[in-house]
């Protein structure tokens, strides 16, 4: 947002200034404050799995930044008139219960009636000042872990098409459920460079932004990437969402693909996620320990 004059302080040590999960506000020596908000429309139609993926979503950030989260606020717009409020208590408490076992506490939050159901949560978290993990920091030979598959965005739409089993639905709605707090927990032990949570942007559309201005590049191995099964099935299909190719359409000249990717599989590369994994960047040496571990 160019030509906005933003306020700040000397206690801002993440914000606007550059483009991150989260930002940062020094409290103490010892204590900043992670802050963060997200929301969006229903992505499944199971009420309480939309909120449970709404409110994971909404907490990935501050585990994206190394932190814990600490507090949350309710943020929904719903359409009164065309839904019966049983559906929004079956959401709100899919994310009352993500908030408890990410060991956070719900405060409060705002409602409003608008057309279209919008549910997420404004999360606030601890970390120590010099423990803060940004997306830059990538060293010369750094190595990638991803901990959730691709795919989300794919199997969504075919979800909207009806195409995708209930067995699937149900597995999809796990994934996207799953906090990141234990894949946080296990970084903890690494010396990690630098973090970022994969979403709507897409593997590419992170990464890029993880290197931008870096002076670096970064290789992905394709056959290596921890993929949805169906998600390939359905991309052949044509089943790829709209936010897929903005993502390509903004990033692509920044990527060169060998001949040998799959164009399938460069679907999957861009495909928007929802409530996706960490993307864990650390030297060699830890990323080895860790698949040892």
């Amino acid at each position: 947002m160019c030509g906005l004059d933003f306020p700040t302080d000397p206690h801002v040590l993440v914000g606007l200034s550059r483009a991150d999960d989260a930002g940062v506000y020094q409290i103490s020596e010892d204590l900043a404050l992670i802050q963060t908000v997200d929301f969006f429309t229903p992505v499944v139609d199971d009420p309480y799995g939309f909120g449970q993926i709404a409110a994971a979503n909404a907490l990935s950030d501050v585990y994206a930044m190394g932190g814990e989260p600490k507090t949350a606020m309710n943020l929904v717009g719903f359409p009164l008139k065309q839904m019966d409020l049983s559906v929004l208590r079956a959401v709100i408490q899919g994310g009352i219960d993500k908030v408890r076992e990410a060991g956070a506490v719900l405060l409060g939050g705002h409602s409003v009636e608008d057309d279209e159901f919008k549910y997420g949560l404004s999360v606030t978290g601890f970390i120590h000042p010099k423990q803060i993990l940004t997306k830059q920091g990538l060293r010369a030979g750094d190595r990638l872990v991803l901990t959730k598959p691709l795919g989300t965005g794919i199997v969504n739409t075919a979800i909207k098409g009806n195409l995708a089993s209930e067995a699937l639905i149900q597995q999809v709605i796990a994934i996207m459920a799953s906090l990141n707090r234990t894949a946080a927990e296990v970084m903890r032990r690494y010396p990690v460079h630098a973090c970022t949570d994969i979403t709507g942007f897409g593997l590419i559309g992170h990464l890029a932004e993880m290197i931008q201005g870096s002076g670096l590049g970064l290789s992905v191995h394709v056959d290596t990437l921890p993929v949805i099964q169906e998600a390939i099935e359905f991309a052949g299909m044509g089943m790829v969402p709209a936010g897929a190719h903005r993502n390509r359409s903004f990033r692509s000249a920044m990527v060169a693909l060998a001949s040998s990717v799959d164009p399938i599989l460069q679907d999957i590369l861009y495909d928007p996620q929802t409530s996706g994994g960490l993307c864990i960047v650390v030297a060699p040496a830890a990323a080895q320990a860790w698949w040892t571990t």
